[in-house]
């Protein structure tokens, strides 16, 4: 993925990691659209830092087609979708919560789903075409006090393999695969000893502009839980990531 000169749509984007990337995108020479659920937000962030904002909902069909509509007929060069939105929670299975674990499935995995397929047909006809999907450390191994999050972030990755291997030669897919990142994602409440935002943003998008053709972006924090089955470490990191926790 070039890192300049795109016209990118982002799902999410109105805090956290898609916040900080949209920034830097922007200021490396891309038109950056990003969108939420919260008019008022994108208002303030399109006039405080100058990046479009679109009303989207991923869980509501109807919305992302609408989001569709409105992002290629005001932006008809965009070339990369990145389908940042995203929820967690924790949950204790001793007392399940199934409307918990089934909206962040429906706005995790299915709102990618929903998102990719409604764009892909779009992107196929432009240069330079990206998918970027946003996974997580915790697909490879999960934090079991949130356990829908992990299997939505397994299952985006396994879907973007496949992805990937469907269109390969036709569009570039790229997955996001963050460690624990200091945002506001769980609970409001982020640990300090997790990644800072700001150094995760801006070594994640210099590892694009380093290896352009990646299929995986992977700081370094995230290779503990990235490669922890293949390096025979599971056991011994999934008790450490959940004696921490």
């Amino acid at each position: 993925m070039k890192t300049t000169g795109n016209t990118i749509f982002m799902t999410g984007g109105t805090s956290g990691i898609g916040l900080e990337l949209a920034r830097r995108f922007r200021d490396r020479g891309n038109t950056v659209i990003i969108s939420g659920r919260r008019q008022g937000l994108l208002d303030s962030i399109a006039a405080e830092d100058g990046i479009d904002g679109i009303p989207l909902d991923v869980a509501d069909p109807a919305s992302i087609a609408a989001a569709f509509e409105t992002v290629t007929t005001r932006y008809p060069d965009i070339n990369v979708l990145i389908t940042m939105a995203g929820v967690m929670h924790t949950e204790d299975l001793r007392e399940p919560d199934l409307a918990t674990a089934e909206a962040t499935i429906d706005i995790n995995l299915l709102g990618t789903i929903r998102t990719i397929t409604t764009f892909t047909p779009y992107l196929l006809q432009q240069q330079d075409g990206v998918i970027m999907t946003v996974s997580s450390g915790l697909a490879f191994v999960p934090l079991v006090m949130t356990p829908t999050y992990n299997a939505t972030k397994a299952a985006t990755h396994s879907y973007t393999q496949s992805l990937r291997h469907q269109l390969t030669g036709k569009l570039q897919v790229v997955e996001l695969v963050p460690p624990a990142v200091q945002t506001g994602l769980l609970n409001g409440t982020p640990d300090p000893s997790w990644m800072p935002l700001d150094e995760y943003a801006d070594e994640a998008v210099q590892l694009l502009e380093d290896n352009p053709d990646a299929e995986e972006i992977l700081v370094n924090r995230v290779h503990f839980l990235r490669n922890a089955e293949k390096e025979n470490r599971f056991e011994q990191v999934f008790g450490v990531l959940n004696s921490v926790a």
